[in-house]
């Protein structure tokens, strides 16, 4: 038996309650600061035009449309400045508007879609030529995923770095398809409304971020090809592969444009049958624009590259890459005027001079430091159009200063870069509350009340 007393008991009990109000003050404040804000990083936009089911004309007839409902309001001003918007933040405001409706909170009988021969057609495409992709990225790797190994590797070949740079990510891809995408369509082969409703989620979890890596990975992987193409050809041959590594590290972003295709034939297909099942049309339209969006930010990576004159600024370490959009730009401090191409990450945003084919790194602005304001004088034509980028100066006395003045062609382009801006700036601020705030784990508060407790027990 063991004999506990109050100077055995106390100072535990101590020890535990104030870690415990540590806890507390930390959600506490949480709830305060954060409410809005959200935990998933991925950015999505909101068109409305963008988010519409793609429609095949058929023969002058009328075609039912499915449209979608913006359920996002647009940034509002106030003396000229733009405000926080809430919405923007904590509703998904891409959904389809057949997705909201009751009827599809009820299951449909998909009986009559197997039963159309071209529809049936499409899904097996989809579901086989998936197994196909799996197959081939694993052979490819069992390919060239060991080049090390051979005895008569060049030098520009060899180290994991270079192993890296040649292959960029795909193993990466492999994974996610094999170990993802693959198993929830075979599950999925006679619901297809859990199908595209799981596929999509992949799409809003930015899973598919991988082939962004794999785009901005692009330009290096092929200069090491050319400058060791002698030798690739020869290994090719040695181990009789009829395709060759450029065609292995050309099929993710094939697969990934595929994907949409099929999606279109089957909306095609499913409006000439008539088919009445708007679940399902609303899954595969909601996917269907998900695909062309991160297919829009793959295309829109194999820029990046291209920006010249960065000297010591490391793209790598600004966070994921989310979109580009060129304007007619205007820099205050020299008032020089050109066109320019500005690229959005996590972390910061980047001012680039297009040059025919080249960028030249202009400026980056952290988005802490950033400030984005509609044109005071709303009267001219040409204010839904632009945007101007003020900085906070460290003098909290200082007035703001002008840095950039954006012009966009349409009045849509501003709107659909403000709603990217607006959501990446909160998600970088809840990441900056987050580095502020002192927590303790749980399982570090149990050892520690455990070791309190043995210390004065045998001690």
């Amino acid at each position: 038996m063991f004999a506990i007393n109050w100077f055995d008991v106390l100072p535990v009990a101590i020890t535990f309650v104030a870690i415990f109000l540590v806890q507390v003050l930390n959600v506490y404040f949480h709830i305060l600061s954060d409410t809005a804000t959200p935990r998933n990083a991925d950015i999505v936009d909101t068109v409305t035009a963008e988010t519409e089911c793609p429609l095949p004309f058929n023969g002058g007839a009328t075609t039912p449309k499915i449209t979608n409902k913006n359920g996002s309001i647009s940034p509002t001003i106030s003396n000229g400045k733009l405000e926080k918007q809430t919405s923007l933040l904590d509703t998904d405001s891409h959904e389809d508007e057949d997705t909201l409706s009751l009827e599809n909170l009820f299951p449909c009988d998909q009986t009559e879609i197997y039963a159309s021969k071209k529809i049936s057609f499409i899904i097996d495409e989809l579901i086989q030529t998936e197994v196909n992709y799996v197959n081939n990225l694993r052979k490819g790797l069992t390919n060239y995923g060991q080049l090390h190994q051979c005895e008569d590797l060049p030098e520009g070949l060899g180290g994991d770095q270079r192993q890296k740079q040649l292959l960029s990510n795909i193993r990466e891809i492999l994974e996610l398809h094999e170990t993802e995408i693959l198993p929830l369509m075979l599950r999925n082969q006679r619901d297809l409304k859990g199908l595209f409703d799981e596929f999509a989620t992949h799409f809003e979890k930015n899973r598919f971020y991988c082939y962004v890596d794999f785009t901005m990975g692009k330009k290096q992987s092929m200069q090491l090809r050319q400058e060791n193409r002698e030798w690739l050809q020869s290994y090719q041959t040695k181990i009789k592969d009829k395709l060759g590594i450029d065609s292995f590290l050309v099929q993710p972003i094939q697969r990934l444009t595929r994907y949409p295709l099929l999606l279109q034939q089957f909306i095609s297909e499913f409006y000439k049958t008539g088919i009445s099942c708007k679940p399902v049309l609303s899954a595969v339209c909601k996917l269907e624009t998900r695909m062309r969006r991160q297919l829009d930010v793959v295309n829109q990576a194999e820029e990046i590259h291209n920006i010249d004159e960065l000297n010591e600024f490391d793209l790598q370490q600004q966070g994921n890459f989310r979109r580009s959009t060129e304007f007619d730009a205007q820099y205050f401090p020299t008032r020089k005027k050109y066109r320019a191409k500005i690229f959005l990450f996590d972390r910061c945003l980047v001012c680039t001079e297009v040059r025919k084919r080249r960028l030249a790194f202009r400026q980056h602005y952290n988005w802490e430091h950033v400030e984005l304001q509609r044109p005071l004088e709303l009267a001219t034509s040409n204010a839904n159009k632009t945007i101007n980028l003020l900085i906070r100066q460290q003098d909290k006395d200082k007035p703001k200063r002008e840095e950039y003045s954006f012009v966009a062609a349409e009045a849509s382009v501003v709107k659909q870069w403000l709603l990217a801006t607006h959501k990446i700036i909160e998600i970088a601020r809840y990441e900056q509350s987050q580095r502020n705030t002192f927590s303790l784990p749980m399982d570090l508060v149990l050892g520690v009340v455990l070791a309190i407790w043995l210390i004065w027990q045998y001690l």
